[in-house]
């Protein structure tokens, strides 16, 4: 089977979010036992949260990596290609390799579908899941885990990993996780495994007391990224530098909602008895596209995926800091099952010029579906992400040109622009 034969096989599955899916763990569980159980034995750290999980994850491996250890590192969604989920040492999976370990698993579905041990084959993601255990358990030292939806019922949570890392948790995915904070952080909170310790970043009161409660059930020892000393703190449009608990860091990664992300991960680091100098240069040197990326200059054109709420909010503190000053353009497309009131309210107000479009998915939303919700005094809207890129090519060289609101859409425009 070829790459694009197991992507063609695997985008056939359909999305993993339509309302009625099943979720359950007692598929992958199957699928995994007919596999050999690849995800035992293996050193994982699991990260779950809203917001900052892929950042956060990003930053755990980076300095795990340069302490020397080989790493799996495992995110969802891709931006471009299926093989970015699956990352060793940050190399996405070979196309080739991809699909030599999609075909093993496949056909694990399929024998398990003949003897009517699994109702249907496993999800797009179950499928990739499995694959990235295969791989890891090959490879790799160790990896780090990034939760896909919630964390209780979430394909990832069947591993037993030596540390759990929970990011900032704020209103996603209701539908599916229910539309409390409560039941959010009950779901996220899922991944705790008795007497696994977990590093919590700042939460929400009621999203915090959830998650002590269940960690105090399991005895599982926390480690809050609030009760971390914080100081000599300095930002900037590109990066931030700081120290915690008296040792400096350096964070590439820009806005100021990453450093809660970086303390994060630094607590995390500690916990594995990371070096501090290999900390350091993992913050120093992490990467993680699509979150507040420059990709051109002059003018900037900046990808990121603020898709709920939270990201936007933290989009939005981004521009009234850094970008007071100058001319800012919007080119924005949503999917039909986000929050687009409380996003697009967010941050239209903060755009002198907006651009609407939708990316080539199925569940993107129509620019004029959009104006329904939000208008804007100088809009225009354009039927493909290309032409939208074309427009946004005439903004001052002084403006700054954000592409948001899907990771999809960061995804396409990232393919063309580079």
């Amino acid at each position: 089977m070829t790459y694009i034969e197991s992507v063609r096989f695997l985008y056939s599955l359909g999305n993993e979010l339509k309302v009625g899916a099943k979720f359950g763990l007692d598929r992958i569980q199957t699928l995994l036992a007919e596999l050999g159980h690849p995800e035992q034995g293996q050193r994982f750290i699991h990260v779950a949260g809203t917001n900052g999980k892929g950042s956060t994850s990003a930053m755990i491996a980076s300095a795990l990596r340069n302490a020397g250890f080989r790493t799996g590192l495992y995110t969802s969604p891709h931006l471009i290609e299926p093989t970015e989920r699956i990352q060793i040492d940050f190399h996405p999976t070979s196309p080739a390799t991809f699909a030599q370990t999609f075909k093993l698993v496949h056909d694990a579905a399929e024998r398990l579908i003949d003897q009517e041990r699994i109702d249907a084959h496993p999800s797009y993601f179950e499928t990739v899941t499995a694959m990235a255990f295969v791989l890891f358990g090959k490879l790799c030292d160790i990896s780090v885990i990034e939760v896909g939806l919630g964390g209780r019922l979430d394909a990832t949570n069947v591993i037993t990993p030596e540390l759990c890392v929970i990011t900032p948790i704020a209103y996603d995915h209701e539908s599916f996780l229910g539309n409390t904070l409560e039941s959010i952080a009950a779901e996220k909170a899922g991944i705790l495994k008795p007497g696994v310790p977990v590093v919590m970043a700042r939460q929400n009161d009621v999203a915090e007391a959830v998650i002590e409660d269940r960690a105090n059930r399991l005895n599982c020892e926390i480690t809050r990224t609030a009760d971390a000393q914080l100081s000599a703190l300095q930002v900037s449009a590109r990066n931030s530098s700081f120290c915690l608990n008296g040792l400096p860091y350096q964070c590439r990664l820009p806005g100021r909602h990453q450093i809660e992300n970086a303390a994060a991960a630094i607590l995390a680091s500690k916990h594995l008895n990371i070096p501090p100098s290999a900390i350091q240069a993992g913050i120093r040197s992490a990467e993680w596209p699509g979150r507040l990326e420059f990709v051109s200059l002059d003018p900037d054109f900046v990808l990121d995926g603020a898709h709920n709420p939270a990201g936007a909010a933290a989009l939005a503190a981004y521009i009234r800091e850094f970008c007071g000053n100058r001319p800012v353009w919007l080119v924005y497309g949503a999917m039909r099952d986000k929050a687009i009131e409380e996003v697009t309210a967010l941050l239209f107000p903060l755009a002198d010029r907006l651009i609407l479009t939708a990316p080539k998915y199925p569940r993107s939303l129509r620019p004029e579906a959009i104006l329904e919700v939000m208008s804007h005094p100088n809009v225009v809207k354009t039927a493909t992400v290309s032409e939208a890129i074309d427009l946004a090519r005439a903004a001052p060289p002084e403006a700054i040109v954000f592409f948001t609101g899907s990771l999809f859409l960061v995804g396409e425009a990232r393919d063309l622009l580079s």
